[in-house]
C-alpha cells in the first residue's frame, strides 16, 4: 500500500447535504470510551491505538459519524505523526451513503484551519476513493513510510 498527498489549499467544495438522519462531527473527549472499543471492535487494534491517540489531541483529532444516534464511522488526524489522516473507516452496513466523503471533508478542513498545507494519507487501501474525493495523488516510494518496522498488536 502507499500513501497519497492532499493539497488542503485545494479542497473541492463540499456539493453534498450530509445523509439523512446521520451527523458528522468531531469526537468529544469523554466520547472517548465509546468510540475507541468501538473502532477496535469493527476494524482492530492497530486503528483503535490511532484513535485512542487522537483522542489525546486537544483539539480533539477524531471525528465520528452518526446513523440513527448509533456510531457509523471514524476518521483520525494527527495519530501516527503530524499531519497524516488515517485511518477511517465505516462499519459495513452503513458503507455507501457517503459517510466516508463527508469524514474524510470534515478531517482535511479541520487540518487546514490548524494550518496544514498538505496532508499526507497513510497506507492506502482504496487509492480511487481518496482520489475522487479529496484530490490525492500516490506519494512514489512511500510503502512502508513511516510504518516501517512497526511491532504488531497482539492476537486478541
Amino acid at each position: 500500500m502507499t500513501d497519497m498527498l492532499v493539497k488542503l489549499y485545494n479542497l473541492p467544495e463540499r456539493r453534498h447535504p450530509q445523509p439523512a438522519d446521520t451527523v458528522v462531527r468531531r469526537a468529544l473527549a469523554p466520547e472517548r470510551a465509546a468510540v475507541v472499543p468501538w473502532v477496535r471492535e469493527h476494524f482492530g487494534p492497530g486503528w483503535a491505538a490511532e484513535c485512542d491517540t487522537a483522542f489525546g489531541r486537544l483539539p480533539v483529532s477524531c471525528f465520528i459519524a452518526l446513523a440513527a444516534n448509533k456510531l457509523a464511522g471514524f476518521c483520525v488526524y494527527d495519530g501516527t505523526a503530524r499531519g497524516m489522516l488515517g485511518p477511517i473507516g465505516v462499519a459495513a452496513p452503513y458503507q455507501r451513503r457517503g459517510l466516508g466523503r463527508e469524514l474524510l471533508l470534515s478531517a482535511l478542513a479541520a487540518m487546514r484551519a490548524v494550518g496544514y498545507a498538505y496532508a499526507v494519507v497513510g497506507w492506502v487501501a482504496s487509492e480511487a476513493f481518496f482520489r475522487r474525493v479529496a484530490g490525492a495523488t500516490p506519494i512514489p516510494g512511500s510503502d512502508p513510510g513511516p510504518y516501517a518496522g512497526i511491532i504488531p498488536p497482539p492476537a486478541e
